[in-house]
């Protein structure tokens, strides 16, 4: 399993306002260049947003699910993207001190990604986590810095 963790200098409200926007997963998780939400409780359990994926000039549509959430504090999510099956993410938001422990857990869970899974494709989601942490964090803390200067 890949689990990274990273912290933001922002309170858990701060993170958890931003995971809780389906039109912002674009700009902060690595892979999906758009999110669109297909229903309108995100991230109640069972709801549902459309992401697209671009790698030159192709791109692919996949759906994410909110399989679990406890609101502020955890968010699991299964990722669906076609022939490559599903994967879980859990998303853990702690309160750590006066900022935000977020620990990403991310697994294939069926179809070809689950078959394909070996320590190659750990390594990868590892810097997948990386770089997608550091995006919440730049975000969420860029934001939250704004709100408090306007």
């Amino acid at each position: 399993m890949a689990v990274r963790n990273q912290l933001i200098h922002r309170p858990p409200h701060a993170v958890w306002r931003m995971l809780a926007d389906p039109n912002r997963y674009g700009d902060w998780v690595v892979g999906p260049s758009e999110s669109t939400p297909l229903d309108q409780d995100w991230p109640d359990v069972g709801s549902r947003l459309r992401y697209t994926v671009r790698l030159g000039p192709w791109s692919a549509e996949g759906v994410t699910t909110v399989r679990h959430q406890e609101p502020g504090t955890e968010l699991e999510l299964e990722a669906s993207f076609g022939a490559l099956g599903t994967a879980r993410i859990f998303l853990q938001v702690r309160p750590w001190g006066e900022e935000t422990l977020v620990i990403c857990d991310e697994h294939p869970l069926r179809g070809l990604g689950g078959t394909l899974h070996n320590p190659v494709v750990e390594a990868l989601l590892q810097l997948r986590h990386r770089g997608m942490l550091a995006r919440l964090a730049r975000i969420v803390e860029e934001e939250s810095a704004g709100s408090r200067h306007a």
